[in-house]
This record gives structure tokens, sequence and C-alpha cells, in this order.
């Protein structure tokens, strides 16, 4: 009876390691699917400001300047693309790097300076400078006595 025990345990075992086995055969191709299957990915993005910019920096290796689509609607600045996998391969071992469309929105807490924002790619790095506008001082002039009389 003990052997028989030692006998149902090593088919448990002999079993749990092959589904195991089974399982990460197929991790990376349910990977592959659940990335493929989302429609659109936020790459990350990170908001500073100085005294006279807002700059918005968004990690996007593997683009060309061309590959970008930046927009200014009021306040909310918008980064969109599709970065395309080079080499399009039927199975893969390991899937992190997001491919496809991509988004990423920021609303900005001052008015922007439109025809001074500046955009650079370099390094795999998006890096857009929005110059806040200055605000306008309205001089006071003294009035005259004619002036007062209108």
């Amino acid at each position: 009876m003990y052997q028989d025990d030692d006998q149902g345990m090593d088919d448990a075992n002999r079993a749990q390691k092959r589904t195991d086995r089974l399982f990460n055969e197929m991790m990376p191709t349910l990977r592959w699917l659940t990335v493929r299957q989302q429609k659109m990915w936020r790459p990350p993005t990170d908001v500073f400001e100085t005294d006279e910019s807002v700059i918005v920096k968004v990690e996007i290796a593997g683009m060309s300047e061309k590959d970008f689509a930046i927009s200014l609607s009021n306040r909310n600045l918008s980064i969109a693309g599709t970065r395309s996998d080079p080499v399009c391969k039927l199975s893969y071992q390991q899937l992190e790097i997001p491919y496809g469309h991509f988004r990423t929105e920021v609303f900005l807490s001052h008015s922007i300076d439109r025809d001074e924002i500046r955009a650079t790619y370099e390094n795999g790095f998006l890096t857009v400078v929005l110059p806040k506008v200055k605000p306008y001082r309205v001089q006071i002039k003294e009035s005259t006595a004619q002036e007062e009389e209108m």
C-alpha cells in the first residue's frame, strides 16, 4: 500500500510537470495575442516645467520624426503614432516591447505660445517644448483733462 501511494505521487508530479511545460510553451503565444488585441498603448511620458516652458518627454524608441502626430487643442497636447515591428515573427519567445498605435495626452495648466512650440526626437526620446505665454502687462496712461470730459 505504501508503494501505491508513492506511485500516485509520481504520477501527479509528472502530470504537474507536463502541465507546467505546456503552459510555459504557450505563454509567449498568449502574451503576443493579448498585446496584439490591445488597440492602443501609452508610452512612458514625463511632464515638467521651467519658468518659461512646459516640457513633455516621451520614451519611444524605434521611430523617426515623420512617424509622430503632435497636436495642441485648447490646453490638451496629444502625441500619437504607430510603431511598426520591423521583424514580424510568427512566434515570439518573449514580447515586452509594444508595437502598433500609441497615444499619450497631457493637460497643460498654462496657456502656451503656439508659434514657439518645438519638438525634437533624439536617442529614442521625443521632447516637446511648449513655451508659456508671457503675461501681457497693460500700460496705464495718465489721463488728461480733455480725456476725462469724454
